[in-house]
């Protein structure tokens, strides 16, 4: 799977040469604007991305394609342990069932074991730094990040941002639909045994509910502004 790491290389020439590396961890629900939020901010710092959800998303739509229970745990990390890189590109990675069937899968103790050390490197190889975004960054990948960020929105919110993503009334899933399938999806990744869904406890919550996307991208700088400044002070 060394190949992610090419296709997740995030282009930006903000960063100042000579800078420390800047690894910042973001988590938080579906749709809460995460991984919009991630790729701005890579961008930004010039840090490199990966979309560690695409990674469950891929592997929850091989189990599909194959006719595989996403129930089983030995079959899920078979699959996670031979990924086919290629399925990062696919657009059906959106689609609702692919997100329900990553949420699945991810509960399986080793599929997240067969993912963790790839998802540690890509941050540890990033020559300037990395932005990771998922449900547990924070708390189990990167635990050391120097940036934590917690992006969440209502539920109701969430999913009408789903839905429209998926078309809006011009959607084969109606907004309710959508909104049961997040309200599931919150339960079982914050009530998973294995690395659930929380923020860790030196995260920064940062609520898009009531944000577009610029005033969550200012929000989210002003805070790794503030730890960028506070590092450099320490340095000095």
């Amino acid at each position: 799977m060394a190949e992610t790491a090419r296709m997740a290389n995030a282009a930006g020439k903000t960063g100042t040469p000579g800078e420390p590396r800047l690894v910042i961890a973001i988590d938080g629900p579906a749709a809460a604007g995460k991984g919009t939020l991630a790729r701005r901010i890579a961008a930004h710092y010039d840090l490199q991305y990966l979309d560690t959800g695409a990674l469950y998303r891929a592997v929850g739509l091989a189990m599909l394609r194959a006719g595989l229970d996403t129930d089983d745990e030995q079959a899920a990390a078979e699959v996670a342990r031979k990924l086919d890189v290629s399925l990062l590109q696919d657009p059906e990675l959106r689609s609702i069932e692919a997100g329900d069937a990553a949420s699945k899968v991810a509960r399986h103790k080793a599929v997240r074991a067969a993912l963790l050390d790839f998802q540690r490197d890509f941050a540890r190889q990033a020559p300037r730094g990395a932005v990771l975004d998922g449900r547990d960054i924070g708390t189990v990948v990167l635990p050391g990040a120097d940036v934590k960020l917690f992006i969440t929105a209502s539920p109701e919110v969430r999913a009408r941002r789903r839905w429209l993503e998926l078309g809006g009334e011009r959607a084969d899933t109606p907004y309710e639909e959508v909104l049961r399938v997040v309200k599931e999806r919150d339960a079982r990744d914050a009530s998973r045994a294995e690395a659930p869904m929380k923020p860790a406890e030196d995260a920064h919550l940062l609520d898009t509910s009531e944000l577009d996307i610029d005033a969550a991208f200012q929000a989210a700088l002003r805070i790794i502004d503030a730890r960028i400044d506070a590092r450099r002070n320490s340095d000095a």
